[in-house]
């Protein structure tokens, strides 16, 4: 079994209303739920970003647009490819890209 990494890029964001964020974070908690054990870390959304590029030179806004990340266990790319096919981030116009962590 290997660590990959799950960056969420794109959608709408989390909703304004109140009602239509707790029905977005319901879905996030079932298909957490629905991924079991795989899961090593939740992860979090991500905010405000800055980019520092060669020469240590900035820039805002983070150079992935990444909007959150998680980690899970899966026994190939193409098994944790398959878990990311449920990413409730899909439903509302977002992207998973799927990374095999390497240990260092």
């Amino acid at each position: 079994m290997a660590n990959y990494v799950f960056a969420y890029s794109g959608g709408k964001g989390v909703a304004a209303d109140e009602a239509e964020r707790n029905a977005q974070y319901a879905k996030w908690g079932q298909w957490f739920g629905e991924l079991g054990s795989a899961v090593v870390e939740g992860g979090a959304a991500t905010g405000t970003a800055k980019t520092v590029g060669p020469g240590g030179s900035v820039s805002d806004g983070g150079s992935r647009g990444l909007s959150g990340y998680s980690i899970v266990s899966a026994d190939s790319l193409d098994a944790a490819v398959e878990l990311a096919k449920g990413c409730p981030v899909l439903e509302i116009g977002g992207a998973v890209d799927v990374y095999e962590a390497i240990a260092m």
